[in-house]
């Protein structure tokens, strides 16, 4: 193997699994523990929503300060996991409501940082390298984390562990991970996050892009947040409700590499992606059961990464020199999405009962939203 090769699979995989850990751990980790959580400290639904939008508040502070933070990419990688593998440590503590709700904030701001300068180290990195193609393993890290972490839980669950013994475990695993790595982000790379550009012109495809990707934000957090309690709610037997996360996180490091082999416009994936997920998202209202569960699993995690891939995608092709400002606009959105999708689930099951309106809203703003941006 030339030294170009090792050097560009060692970044890749550096990249991935940081990733991993910020997005499996940082932030989606708690999605199979709510419903041990639910069990053991008493959890409500409305309860885990607003852990959940702590979160996410968390990353959409993160994502916007990332932007304009004047740090080196090696340190804000490197706190960044520290961050997230005390914050998941903590978790384990008893100490109540608004701790819990704090820490996941904090974990939500960390996730950011390292899922942004990880893209411009690593990106950087493999271009001059001439290895960009290794992209698609960098991002396939968000679903291999999704992975591990639902793994970790269906284990735990089948040894009537505890959600305490859970977060403590991903917090060891978190930790373990970012010193394995920690090297790797010793140099090179991108040194600091370049202000966003000024100027351009926020015509109509801008907001049309701008709102359609805080209509994915919102759809897709619906079930990322509650597909376990759905199961769960189906299926009492955690060796099989527990299947729901893993099969989720394996559909999108599948959906991450083969997508970069499709020959269709950035555009076109985008607007299907949004038609698959919106199927995904109401297919437990149609086939009852686990097989609803799993089916929804698979449309809604075998998309929700390529749908960030092809949209930034999209909007440097849109945005060309000012580009950095769409993005940012399109993470705002996306970010606003996810804080107010597990509110509204709050809201609609205390009225409802269930999650079938929280459902089918979610599934109607992604079609509509798959149309207009075919149709644009």
């Amino acid at each position: 193997m030339k030294n170009e090769d090792r050097e560009g699979l060692r970044v890749a995989l550096a990249a991935l699994a940081a990733l991993a850990v910020s997005q499996g751990i940082g932030r989606f980790a708690f999605t199979p523990i709510l419903p041990m959580m639910q069990q053991d400290a008493g959890l409500s639904v409305a309860e885990g929503a607003w852990l959940a939008s702590a979160n996410y508040l968390g990353y959409l502070v993160g994502a916007l300060w990332a932007v304009r933070l004047r740090l080196s990419a090696r340190a804000a990688i490197r706190t960044g996991l520290a961050v997230i593998g005390v914050s998941t440590l903590a978790m384990a503590l008893r100490d109540g409501f608004l701790l819990w709700a704090v820490l996941r904030l904090l974990a939500g701001v960390a996730s950011a940082w390292v899922l942004v300068f990880v893209s411009a180290w690593s990106l950087e990195r493999l271009s001059a390298l001439v290895r960009p193609r290794l992209g698609g393993v960098v991002y396939a890290g968000v679903g291999a984390g999704i992975v591990v972490a639902g793994a970790a839980c269906l284990a735990l669950m089948h040894l009537h562990a505890s959600s305490s013994t859970a977060w403590t475990s991903l917090g060891v695993v978190a930790l373990g991970v970012a010193a394995v790595i920690w090297p790797v982000f010793g140099s090179g790379g991108a040194a600091h996050a370049a202000p966003p550009a000024e100027g351009g012109h926020r015509g109509a495809d801008f907001w049309r892009m701008v709102l359609c990707y805080g209509a994915y934000g919102f759809g897709y957090i619906i079930p990322a947040t509650f597909l376990p309690v759905m199961a769960k709610q189906i299926v009492p037997d955690p060796m099989l409700f527990g299947w729901a996360w893993p099969v989720f996180g394996a559909a999108a490091v599948a959906s991450t590499l083969i997508v970069q082999r499709l020959r269709r416009s950035h555009r076109g994936v985008w607007a299907a992606s949004h038609l698959v997920m919106a199927a995904g998202v109401v297919v437990p209202l149609v086939v009852p059961g686990l097989p609803g569960i799993i089916a929804s699993a698979l449309c809604v995690g075998g998309t929700f990464v390529v749908i960030t891939q092809v949209g930034l995608q999209e909007a440097r092709a849109v945005a060309g020199a000012h580009a950095r400002k769409l993005i940012a606009a399109m993470t705002s959105a996306f970010a606003l999405g996810q804080i107010v999708g597990p509110l509204v689930v709050s809201a609609l099951v205390k009225a409802s009962g269930g999650f079938s309106a929280a459902l089918i809203s979610a599934a109607a703003l992604l079609a509509v939203s798959a149309v207009v941006l075919y149709r644009r």
